[in-house]
């Protein structure tokens, strides 16, 4: 992790950071002067106990300078949210909502209205950066995956990214804010890796998500790149948490659909964590939930990869 201007943020310190992605945001607002004023002081204490409270007085001055610096937010699109939200109410159904939960789906503050139909609305209203930003300030399920669709991928600053990926509480707004938005921005690249290296589940499977709409969306990206992403496919594999496990696996599959190079690569990893999976747990038989996880992430990814479909459309 590294401070604006380039500069290493020692470990201890970017831990703190990292451990609260609203905390973090607030750090990548600050100038670059203060980051690396902030990074010397940790840096100069010679021992340990004053250097973990100076990391912690970084924290602390950091959520201080953002109370008084607090980001100006625009509300050009404020006025017509409250119409929008009354029409997503009302093309919402309790048959739908009970749908979205069997998939998965928080529905908490949801009003139950597919996907299919939200992307009517949003070709209807158009791009619009300020009203993404207000949709999503509303906090409504649907409102939100319209901010997805409706705003503007230039316009996305890494603060925002960082921003709404605190807010991911369902698998459909994760994936929908990776591959309909952020895999579109300059930051999707280091935003990827930066959230694959994370712990907290939804932002961890917004790293894998964003891999796996990069590998089909930027057109761009050299087989070395995509290449680059498999070791941490490969660190993550043992990681049993359902929405985790199946972002990764996401991530895998469609790198190796990309091309024949690529295929090769990833089939090739998928074959590696198979066989870590298995030594892990004593065997083809062993049980583990890590090496389950590992197991599953792997066979899945070689079953379609090696398959004749795949294969024949790699040949086209």
């Amino acid at each position: 992790m590294k401070t604006k201007a380039g500069i290493d943020i020692p470990r201890d310190l970017a831990s703190a950071l990292e451990a609260d992605a609203k905390v973090l945001t607030m750090w990548q607002r600050l100038r670059p002067s203060c980051q690396r004023e902030y990074v010397a002081s940790v840096l100069a204490a010679k021992r340990p106990d004053t250097r973990q409270r100076r990391v912690a007085a970084v924290v602390k001055a950091t959520i201080e300078w953002n109370g008084r610096h607090p980001p100006k937010t625009r509300r050009t699109g404020d006025k017509r949210v409250p119409a929008i939200l009354a029409e997503l109410r009302g093309m919402g159904s309790e048959r739908d909502r009970a749908g979205m939960a069997r998939y998965g789906i928080n529905v908490e503050n949801a009003f139950g209205v597919s996907v299919y139909e939200l992307r009517k609305v949003a070709k209807r209203l158009g791009t619009d950066h300020d009203l993404a930003l207000a949709l999503w300030a509303t906090g409504n399920h649907e409102a939100r995956l319209l901010a997805c669709f409706v705003d503007d991928p230039a316009a996305v600053t890494a603060e925002q990214a960082e921003a709404w990926a605190a807010d991911f509480d369902s698998w459909d707004i994760c994936d929908q804010a990776t591959t309909s938005l952020f895999d579109l921005t300059p930051h999707a690249w280091p935003k990827a890796v930066e959230w694959a290296a994370r712990d907290k589940e939804w932002i961890k499977r917004g790293g894998f998500a964003l891999m796996a709409g990069l590998a089909v969306h930027d057109k761009t990206a050299t087989d070395l790149s995509l290449m680059k992403l498999l070791p941490l496919v490969e660190g993550s594999a043992f990681d049993d948490r359902n929405f985790v496990k199946k972002a990764v696996n996401w991530a895998l599959r469609n790198i190796g659909k990309r091309n024949h190079a690529l295929n090769a690569a990833a089939v090739a990893c998928a074959r590696r964590i198979l066989a870590a999976a298995n030594k892990h747990a004593g065997g083809e038989q062993g049980w583990d939930p890590g090496a389950r996880a590992a197991r599953w992430v792997a066979t899945d990814a070689i079953r379609e990869l090696t398959s004749e479909k795949v294969r024949a459309r790699l040949k086209a």
